[in-house]
């Protein structure tokens, strides 16, 4: 009687042992699954914003580039224009010496006097200095 009431004793020993055993590997593994379903948001998380990111960084090439062509296109007409005004400078002037050379001659002599008295300013202002 005392050897059954000692193995029966000791089986519930032995039962509540193992099953306060069992309920800490199923709290720790409670919390490992919590952990790794974390990482797992925070892993998907990034990859969305990562995602997001490429996604505005290729929306922010395309306008830089559709911009920088519109610069360049600017250019090209500012060109074309610039070099449009020379040439109707350049007829101006023509016309202007062959129909009166008296006042083209006082142009060039005022061009020159400007140009003489800028060059004289520059001079004094490097002396101040």
């Amino acid at each position: 009687m005392y050897a059954a009431g000692g193995f029966v004793l000791g089986f519930v020993i032995a039962w509540i042992v193992r099953t306060i055993a069992f309920e800490k590997l199923k709290k720790l593994q409670k919390s490992t699954e919590g952990y790794l379903e974390s990482e797992t948001l925070k892993k998907v998380t990034l990859q969305k914003e990562n995602a997001q990111v490429h996604q505005m960084k290729q929306v922010l090439e395309i306008e830089y580039q559709q911009k920088l062509e519109e610069a360049m296109n600017r250019y090209k007409i500012l060109d074309a224009d610039i070099l449009l005004l020379q040439k109707s400078n350049e007829e101006t002037e023509a016309m202007l010496e062959r129909s009166q050379p008296a006042l083209h001659n006082l142009k060039l002599q005022l061009l020159e006097a400007q140009n003489t008295i800028a060059r004289l300013k520059a001079q004094q202002q490097q002396q101040a200095d």
